[in-house]
């Protein structure tokens, strides 16, 4: 087991749950950064050490993190996790994506507690739509482009980390990542579940995601391969499918004879997600449909080339689309279940 000491920045949500839990069983010294107002529902492992930062205040943040291990020790690895996905202004993208990740950064610097990698989760949507004609799959040199608040905070990210000397980044640009505790896909699962299943635009759309298992997996080989530092990676299954596939996988595992598949043209999507990121603002919340997401939605190819990450660290992901649905749905029912 490696003698070695990880910190999780942004560990609290989804994906967070599922990298403290690896890292505790892979061994790793596991220390979780969370706000004082996170949830700790899924770090509820008595072996987690737990630090407490408020990425407003630089002072508290520079205190917390020079105390939090004996003086001369640092991380050896640190999984910067922390994002945000729905913000009800726009301008809180590029605060808390990129702002609060220089701040970090910097502290690290400062303080001499530079570790051995440091792994940044950004996101295939920094990448902006690519071909959506022939369908060519993105790659780690495909250019970016992002048409999204969101994907633009993620490459502002990536730049700062790929221009910052001394610092042994990673980026991680997954697809859309999947599993238990998830919510968006979950709305996805809930609809098709009570017979509806809602795709938007006509035209050809392929689809890619990553189970959060394997996407958890990828990291850990990443962190300890020699080939893998200062470089950026897609991360997928390696295969799209379409949104009747993923419908028909779904119904499957739901055990539903017949779901009624309900398409909608993009304009309606455009005026519901308009209505919906006003009543947002109105609310101070931010709410799932927004007109950053209709520009995701909207976007027809998602396909993925993950190559280099096969290359560099053997990735290979162990769940395809319905094997991952399976578990994702399981869960599902069984919280359905207990209501």
């Amino acid at each position: 087991m490696p003698d070695k000491k990880l910190l999780i920045v942004g560990a609290g949500g989804f994906i967070g749950g599922f990298i403290a839990q690896k890292a505790l069983e892979l061994g790793y010294d596991t220390w979780v950064a969370v706000r004082e107002t996170t949830s700790r529902r899924y770090l509820s492992d008595s072996r987690l050490k737990f630090v407490v930062l408020d990425y407003d205040d630089v002072e508290q943040m520079r205190a917390t993190l020079t105390s939090a291990l004996p003086e001369g020790e640092k991380w050896n690895y640190i999984i910067y996790n922390l994002g945000a996905t729905k913000c009800s202004n726009f301008l809180d993208f590029k605060r808390i994506n990129f702002i609060y990740l220089r701040r970090f950064v910097e502290l690290l610097k400062e303080t001499s507690l530079v570790p051995e990698k440091f792994l940044y989760m950004s996101s295939l949507s920094a990448v902006g739509p690519y071909d959506e004609k022939n369908y060519t799959p993105a790659d780690s040199n495909t250019p970016a482009d992002p048409n999204t608040a969101y994907g633009l905070s993620k490459v502002q990210s990536e730049s700062y980390l790929e221009t910052m000397s001394g610092i042994p980044y990673l980026i991680f640009r997954p697809t859309g990542v999947y599993g238990p505790h998830e919510k968006d896909y979950l709305m996805m699962i809930q609809s098709i579940d009570r017979h509806f299943d809602f795709g938007v635009g006509f035209r050809k759309q392929l689809l890619t995601f990553i189970y959060v298992e394997d996407l958890v997996d990828a990291m850990f080989l990443a962190l300890e391969s020699p080939s893998a530092v200062r470089k950026k990676y897609i991360i997928s299954e390696d295969r799209a499918y379409t949104q009747k596939e993923f419908r028909k996988i779904v119904a499957e595992e739901l055990g539903k004879s017949f779901v009624i598949p309900v398409k909608l043209p993009l304009w309606a999507l455009y005026a519901a997600s308009f209505v919906a990121e006003k009543y947002g603002k109105i609310m101070v919340k931010p709410t799932t449909l927004n007109r950053d997401k209709y520009k995701i939605m909207k976007q027809r190819n998602w396909t993925a080339d993950i190559s280099d990450a096969r290359r560099d660290f053997n990735f290979t992901p162990r769940f395809d689309l319905r094997t991952g649905i399976r578990e994702t749905v399981k869960e599902y029912l069984r919280t359905k279940n207990e209501k």
